[in-house]
């Protein structure tokens, strides 16, 4: 499995006690009363999300993932020839497009674990769907012992078999991803950002789950447009140093003009999440400064890090990544390293919380601020 070779830059302790357990409406809040977090510059201020126009300026322009989450995960039985049935779950990860799926097997029932020991041949058979229905591994994912331990595969290649629609099953019975922090199991709503409209992403592009219809007119009203791009998430569990796996993503002609039009009228690109970074410059072409956004659409295997920096995004808005994650690496190749670390020293000291339902972060680097750190 393709591991990074840097790591993240900035140094803090993991606050386990601030991540999230539940949905903002589940604590008596509306999604955009989560705290936001603003480092702008060299500067840090703390508001709550619903303000987040306030501190964007006319011109620029926000891009948002419409892909939408399903509920990707499943109670299987691990089994062949040799070894009776193990129950274990299921996390359906990816659409490979060509009639096989990326899917990862964790331990039973809480998904706290990989299982590593799996082989090639065994069947997962889906438990309490009605009928028969079963994956059948095809190989390691996206190659052989594909853990960064070198033992065993978190991810295999899978065919699917059942006279049901995979795509059925998983809406009928299907489950959120999780990984067992949160306090109860929460409905498919819950995972869903209003900005998602295209079903295929394994977890929620959980940066835009605080956009709510006020705020989007308070963009709109202060002269900031939207654009949106489509990237299916795959699972996000990767161990540290494991770079993220290919995704399927789509820019579309009319968001690489707004994105073209924006940065030479002088506004900035905010990509709301890593999602969207992660889509927008796998769609560059041409070197810093003289970059230009095109149409694009297919599987995408861009890191974005301080090595291979952004070209077209200017800022981002985030929540809060684990120190040594892949998603760290991209934020600090955004907003600098120094910024970044001010941000994160900021939001353990004042108790954000972590995770797809806890607070966010905006921040906007001086101009040459993520280039030279």
């Amino acid at each position: 499995m393709a591991t990074i070779d840097i790591e993240p830059h900035t140094i803090f302790s993991p606050p386990g006690g601030r991540t999230t357990p539940s949905p903002a409406e589940a604590r008596g809040l509306r999604r955009d009363d989560v705290r936001l977090l603003v480092a702008n510059g060299h500067r840090v201020s703390h508001a709550r999300f619903g303000d987040v126009a306030e501190h964007l300026e006319p011109g620029d322009l926000v891009v948002v993932n419409v892909s939408q989450t399903i509920a990707g995960e499943l109670d299987a039985v691990l089994s062949d020839r040799e070894r009776a049935g193990e129950p274990v779950v299921v996390h359906v990860a990816t659409d490979l497009r060509d009639g096989t799926w990326v899917v990862e097997i964790r331990t039973s029932p809480d998904a706290a674990r990989a299982v590593l020991h799996a082989r090639a041949g065994q069947l997962l058979t889906l438990a309490g769907v009605g009928g028969a229905k079963a994956f059948t591994l095809l190989d390691p994912y996206p190659r052989a012992a594909s853990s960064p331990t070198g033992v065993g595969s978190r991810l295999w290649r899978a065919a699917y078999s059942g006279a049901e629609a995979l795509s059925a099953v998983l809406a009928r019975v299907g489950r959120p991803i999780a990984y067992g922090y949160l306090d109860q199991r929460y409905p498919i709503e819950d995972y869903q950002t209003i900005f998602g409209t295209t079903p295929g992403s394994a977890e929620m592009p959980s940066a835009a789950r605080p956009f709510t219809p006020e705020v989007v007119t308070r963009l709109v009203s202060r002269g900031i447009a939207i654009a949106p791009i489509v990237l299916h998430t795959g699972v996000s569990s990767q161990e540290v140093g494991e770079a993220p796996q290919p995704e399927w993503f789509e820019v579309a002609d009319s968001t690489a003009r707004l994105v073209n039009a924006t940065r030479a009228g002088g506004g900035r690109v905010i990509a709301v999440g890593t999602t969207v970074t992660r889509a927008l410059e796998s769609a560059v072409i041409g070197m810093p400064g003289r970059a230009v956004l095109e149409p694009a659409a297919g599987w995408t295997s861009r890191v974005v890090s301080r090595e291979a920096p952004p070209r077209v995004v200017d800022g981002l808005i985030t929540g809060w990544h684990d120190p040594a994650a892949s998603h760290l690496l991209l934020v600090e190749s955004v907003a600098g390293s120094r910024l970044t670390q001010q941000a994160y020293d900021a939001a353990v000291d004042a108790g954000y919380h972590w995770h797809e339902f806890g607070d966010a972060a905006l921040l906007l680097p001086a101009r040459a601020e993520a280039v030279a750190a």
